[in-house]
């Protein structure tokens, strides 16, 4: 499993389609279907109805959580765009270059640790460990595969990654370039 996806938190139930009111409970299941995980949000009563009892048997069931819903903000208007560590893994996150697989990584441990995101799951498969986090203001869910790192290698990927935060993905200067994948141990 070498491909990572962003699925939003849903405003609405996916059973029902109410959509939740701010503040309220909802609860989020997360399957895996043709070899990609689905994000399924439910409101309290759907959960409890129709998903609570069995939903670990069900084909594909990875996990469970609960969570609360916080109606997003107006968007305030920036006016000197920043590159941030979390829209830096959104883009190459988008972009399912695995070359950038070790940079992910590296942003989602620094989000990590300032409680930006949280590990929901760590799931062992065929091609090695994966990480499900869940950015909890957005409730977006990013998986993010463990590249298996060597000490060796941190220096080239730390260097990636605060290059492409200064510069973002679509110049940067020529004495830095993206880390080849042969050099960090790619995931197949």
């Amino acid at each position: 499993m070498n491909e990572w996806n962003i699925q939003s938190r849903s405003r609405l139930c996916q059973a029902c389609e109410r959509a939740f009111a701010d503040k309220q409970p909802y609860h989020t299941v997360l399957i895996e279907e043709k070899q990609q995980y689905q994000r399924l949000d439910l409101c309290p009563a759907c959960w409890e109805s129709q998903h609570r009892e069995g939903a670990s048997e069900r084909k594909g069931f990875i996990s469970q959580w609960q969570g609360v819903y916080h109606a997003p903000p107006a968007a305030p208007v920036d006016a000197i765009q920043k590159e941030s560590a979390e829209s830096l893994l959104r883009k190459l996150i988008e972009a399912h270059d695995p070359r950038h697989g070790a940079v992910c990584y590296i942003l989602a441990v620094m989000l990590e640790r300032k409680r930006i995101l949280k590990v929901k799951e760590q799931i062992q498969g065929e091609s090695g460990r994966v990480f499900v986090y869940e950015q909890a203001g957005t409730g977006d869910v990013f998986t993010i595969a463990d590249p298996n790192l060597q000490l060796d290698q941190l220096e080239e990927v730390q260097r990636a990654t605060a290059q492409l935060l200064a510069h973002g993905l679509n110049s940067p200067p020529a004495e830095f370039a993206p880390v080849p994948a042969e050099t960090l141990g790619a995931i197949p």
